[in-house]
């Protein structure tokens, strides 16, 4: 990795914090509240605070659209939860329950769920329909981050 700095927004308050690049696997800590800047799960984000995270973060992050009624979602929870340890911190992982933040669907486009979809710089680079094990969406994310 290079020396740059790139900005993170902790999961925790929404502080956005700038982490050298090259130190992003030490565990660092949010300026702001001291809590890990990646825990290895996935932030439940809700309107305001996901639009901050897409926008102002320059880590890749993931999405998981859901809702609680949904069987293939609940199916895939734990999938996601393991791939957010594999992942984390060169991406963030996070999820949006489309039920309770139906502004965040209808501005996405979300059709069916699960949605996973990936952003970069604020736009959305890629994006895949229907429940995955841990391994595909580790591989899928892997052949999109780049993109």
């Amino acid at each position: 990795m290079s020396n740059e700095s790139l900005h993170v927004v902790c999961p925790h308050c929404d502080g956005v914090n700038r982490v050298p690049a090259q130190r992003l696997e030490e565990h660092p800590t949010c300026g702001k509240c001291q809590l890990e800047l990646f825990g290895g799960k996935p932030a439940d984000l809700a309107s305001a605070r996901f639009l901050k995270h897409i926008e102002r973060s320059d880590v890749p992050v993931l999405v998981d659209f859901w809702a609680p009624w949904c069987g293939p979602c609940r199916t895939m929870a734990p999938f996601y939860e393991q791939a957010a340890k594999r992942l984390e911190p060169d991406v963030r992982v996070v999820k949006v329950d489309t039920e309770a933040n139906p502004d965040i669907g209808a501005r996405y486009a979300i059709r069916s769920i699960p949605t996973l979809a990936l952003f970069r710089n604020g736009r959305e680079v890629a994006r895949q329909a229907g429940a995955m094990d841990v391994n595909s969406i580790v591989a899928w994310v892997a052949r999109n981050v780049g993109a």
